[in-house]
């Protein structure tokens, strides 16, 4: 089968990068989580920390079952799929096979291709540059809105009027923009406490 038909169909996938390191953001801050970074974003988000993940094809492309045995070489059992955009590719077999080996699968996506996979946590960030894919707003558990300008505040209760009633709402500062916005993320939650803020607290500790 050609390299494009394993990527078609989920059985290989490109791999900008894969690690072991602790969450650092949402739901699971602080817990020990290895980090399956996909090559390919169609979203282009202008303030994207990991612009070099957008072309898909300058990363190598590897078998999910290469990509789950290196996961199965650390202790933790906390996967994260993230990119680029995860959804561009069929998540079904990859995560088939996570859960096989005893993995608990975490998914961080925009949300702007449709739905696939089975994860026990999805992290939808919907971004202003792609209008995300209907399907992602029933699987949400977590909907976490970046905050890089005031408009945000009103992007991100549009959004969390569309995910399911147990969706975990999360306002979290762009990281150039902090110093700025976490006051007013502070001064605003206060007062909407539906939201909980979400901080990448990853960079403040320095943590890959």
């Amino acid at each position: 089968m050609k390299t494009e038909e394993l990527i078609a169909k989920g059985l290989s996938l490109p791999i900008m990068e894969a690690f072991y390191t602790i969450q650092g953001e949402g739901r699971f801050t602080g817990y020990p989580a290895y980090f399956i970074r996909l090559g390919g974003c169609d979203v282009g988000c202008v303030w994207c920390d990991v612009k070099e993940s957008w072309e898909a094809g300058k990363w190598p492309v590897e078998s999910i079952d290469k990509i789950v045995a290196e996961a199965e070489k650390y202790p933790g059992r906390l996967v994260v799929i993230t990119g680029g955009e995860p959804l561009m590719y069929d998540l079904g077999p990859l995560t088939s096979l996570l859960k096989e080996k005893g993995f608990t699968t975490n998914i961080e996506t925009s949300g702007a291709h449709p739905f696939s996979g089975d994860f026990d946590w999805v992290c939808f960030s919907p971004k202003k540059f792609k209008k995300p894919h209907e399907s992602i707003y029933q699987k949400a558990n977590e909907l976490k809105v970046v905050i890089f300008h005031s408009s945000d505040f009103e992007f991100a209760e549009e959004h969390s009027k569309l995910v399911n009633e147990a969706c975990e709402l999360r306002l979290q500062p762009e990281w150039s923009k902090a110093s700025k916005f976490t006051p007013e993320i502070i001064n605003y939650t206060k007062y909407h406490p539906n939201w909980k803020i979400s901080l990448q607290t990853h960079k403040f500790m320095d943590i890959p």
